[in-house]
């Protein structure tokens, strides 16, 4: 294993600053790539011991160079000569000659005749580090027979040969492989930074240019075109934080999870290079603007990911034929404490399909005081973190656990009462939501007033003490069994901003006027239509102020969208439900290469991009605010999109429900595929909070 030491984020952004600042003098922008040459950068960054990260085992602050590398297109191989000096640390002669710039690498695994194609740097550099696939003698060799290739790339790509070989080591298939994950890696981060900072100059771009009397940036179709690219920068960096996280510590899963953050970087950097393009428009298409020589590195470094295949192979190879599965996203010790007693609670229990109810499993959740844990004391919680409260749900998502209406009463009720409730209603309704004893459903839909709440018109009038409810809810799934509704009302219809005239309740559902009229969904739970004709309540059934339920919706809407990271658990179960089946029979995915096995690859990708987003959600500072609707977006496309990559994979028996005996994955992958569609659609479209993400990185309303 290459020694890996940890440094901390604030070194590694230190030494970013640093780099920049070289850069800012050798190498400005982009547009330095048509100049075609690294003259200047390589002696500067061996002045500044770029060269020298190798040495100490550095790995953080080397991807923080390569990040600002691939920001200004630029090619300064770093990664091969810090392979070097890892790979050769015992040579003083060859440590000197590289951290000095004398000896200027560049690593590739040579062809069958021993050349060297489609080099990015040979041009200015002296020696080819060859590194045998599979494990053998590691080379270093002057380079020889230099040829341009000039094409996509800029600077040009070159072909070589090595000569006389002057230092070589020893490595077993194992170093190798971690070698070319690090330079495959490196390929990867340099790809999407360049495709980032495309990204950025498109950001800019849309608040300033204006088309038809308007800033372009408000338009919807730029806002969500934004927001995809958003989501796809977001996810890599995470992913490739991971990444480097996992070799700091040595972990197993280190290899898999580089890998995974190139893939995703492999699929995602051209997504965003050319949703930047498409926002610039002909501004950016003319070689003046820094986004056509982005445009080439994307793509030029993307492409040569496949000069650097593995032995072991891609992501769903590793996955295919080994034990492997995604790795473990660590929420920190205390969470991880609190992680291993939930699986130890749901471990070996029966798991369900669909909103059954388990009421002894809910009880003995209630009993160990999970339900409500992260409350206050005097509210009968424990302070628990936010961390530990997304660990309960996860891993009930992951289990199958049916105790999803308890959690929710928690996350969608108890949350809001405790801060806007009076004291009686958190007397009455805190200690039952504990218990894991309030069955509600949620009134808020309507016909006129889907994702835009605000415009909701069941009206609640004010008589005396009490309030005369009138008006239809729609979606109101669960609503023929729930005891409870929270339910959104109109109580000033002429209030402006519209949301400034909403009032909650919590109401009995057996409250007289009430009609519930049911409806069963494409993934077969009854949501109903509710009916208030006349409804009498008590001014204490309002929670909040009058007016002021806006305030109390959207903080019960922040539990719901937090919730939403179970997507990203029900579809890891899945995948580890569908790797057990293919590696009882590898066959029915196909060979290495083939179109099923790169569905498995891009799914398994995809579920830890949405799991990056989730952790990164429950953490305070920097963007995490805007990942939480990030893995929302990404979850339920996602969820779409594994529904219909298992029924390519497994073919017909992919279709069949838990009624069949022995169905695979438990009847799970039909019934995801049907209830992926809500994960779109619910809580408030995937095209609102897209626009949610664009307007929190700068566009307009």
């Amino acid at each position: 294993m290459i020694k890996t030491v940890a440094v901390s984020d604030q070194e590694a952004a230190a030494f970013a600053e640093a780099v920049r600042g070289v850069l800012a003098r050798t190498w400005p922008d982009a547009r330095a790539a048509n100049a075609g040459g690294l003259g200047e950068v390589w002696p500067a960054a061996a002045a500044q011991g770029w060269f020298e990260l190798g040495t100490e085992g550095a790995l953080a602050p080397a991807f923080a160079a390569v990040r600002e590398l691939g920001r200004v297109a630029c090619p300064l191989p770093l990664l091969d000569a810090y392979l070097a000096t890892r790979l050769f640390q015992h040579d003083e002669r060859v440590l000197e000659a590289i951290t000095s710039g004398r000896m200027r690498v560049v690593a590739a695994i040579p062809g069958d005749d021993g050349r060297a194609r489609h080099l990015d740097a040979a041009a200015e550099a002296t020696h080819l580090l060859a590194i045998p696939c599979g494990g053998g003698s590691v080379t270093l060799s002057p380079l020889t027979e230099v040829r341009a290739t000039p094409g996509l790339a800029a600077p040009d790509w070159s072909d070589a040969a090595p000569g006389e070989t002057e230092a070589h080591v020893d490595v077993s298939a194992e170093d190798a492989d971690e070698a070319i994950v690090l330079l495959r890696l490196q390929l990867a981060v340099r790809a999407l930074a360049a495709a980032g900072r495309a990204h950025e100059l498109a950001v800019e771009h849309a608040t300033q240019r204006r088309q038809f009397g308007k800033v372009i940036g408000s338009f919807g179709a730029v806002q969500q075109r934004v927001a995809a690219c958003q989501i796809d920068v977001s996810a890599g960096g995470l992913l490739t934080d991971d990444a480097i996280r996992a070799f700091e510590l040595g972990g197993d899963d280190r290899l898999l999870a580089a890998e995974i953050a190139a893939e995703h970087a492999r699929a995602a950097a051209p997504r965003v290079q050319l949703g930047a393009h498409h926002t610039l428009a002909a501004i950016g298409y003319f070689e003046e603007h820094e986004a056509p020589w982005l445009f080439r590195r994307v793509h030029g470094d993307v492409t040569r990911l496949q000069t650097f295949a593995r032995a072991a192979g891609d992501v769903a190879d590793v996955l295919v034929e080994g034990d492997d599965t995604l790795p473990a996203a660590d929420a920190g010790e205390p969470a991880e404490v609190f992680r291993a007693q939930v699986r130890q609670l749901f471990a070996g229990r029966s798991s369900t399909i669909g909103m059954a109810v388990d009421k002894d499993l809910v009880s003995e959740i209630a009993e160990r005081g999970w339900l409500g844990m992260a409350w206050p004391p005097e509210a009968g919680g424990r302070g628990a973190s936010l961390a530990e409260e997304v660990i309960l749900n996860e891993e009930a998502a992951y289990h199958r656990a049916p105790v999803s209406k308890a959690l929710g009463a928690v996350m969608l009720l108890g949350n809001s009462i405790l801060k806007h409730g009076t004291q009686a209603q958190k007397d009455t309704f805190l200690p039952l939501i504990r218990r894991g004893e309030v069955d509600f459903c949620l009134g808020y839909s309507e016909p006129e007033a889907g994702s835009d709440l605000a415009s909701l018109r069941t009206g609640a009038v004010r008589d005396g003490d009490d309030w005369v409810i009138n008006g239809q809810k729609l979606w109101t799934t669960g609503g023929h069994t729930a005891n409870w509704v929270w339910l959104a009302t109109r109580t000033d219809s002429g209030a402006q901003p519209r949301h400034a005239g909403i009032t909650v309740f919590l109401i009995p559902m057996d409250t007289p006027g009430i009609t519930v009229q049911q409806h069963r969904a494409l993934s077969g739970e009854i949501s109903c239509t509710v009916f208030y004709d006349d409804v009498r309540v008590p001014d204490s059934m309002r929670v909040g102020e009058v007016n002021g339920g806006w305030k109390v919706i959207t903080d019960a809407l922040a539990g719901e969208r937090i919730t939403m990271g179970n997507i990203a658990a029900a579809l890891h179960r899945q995948l580890d439900d569908l790797l057990a089946i293919v590696r009882a029979a590898p066959e029915s995915v196909g060979p290495r290469g083939s179109a099923r096995r790169a569905r498995l690859r891009d799914l398994a990708v995809g579920v830890q991009a949405n799991r990056a987003l989730v952790a990164s959600a429950i953490k305070a500072g920097g963007d995490s605010r805007l990942h939480a609707p990030m893995a929302a977006v990404m979850g339920g496309e996602l969820a779409e999109e594994f529904g219909e990559a298992v029924l390519d994979i497994l073919g017909p028996r992919a279709a069949l429900s838990a009624e069949v005996p022995g169905v695979p994955g438990e009847g799970a992958f039909e019934y995801g595929l049907r209830l992926s569609v809500m994960y779109v659609v619910g809580g408030g479209t995937n095209d609102i909070q897209r626009g949610l993400i664009a307007r929190g990185v700068g566009l307009p309303r």
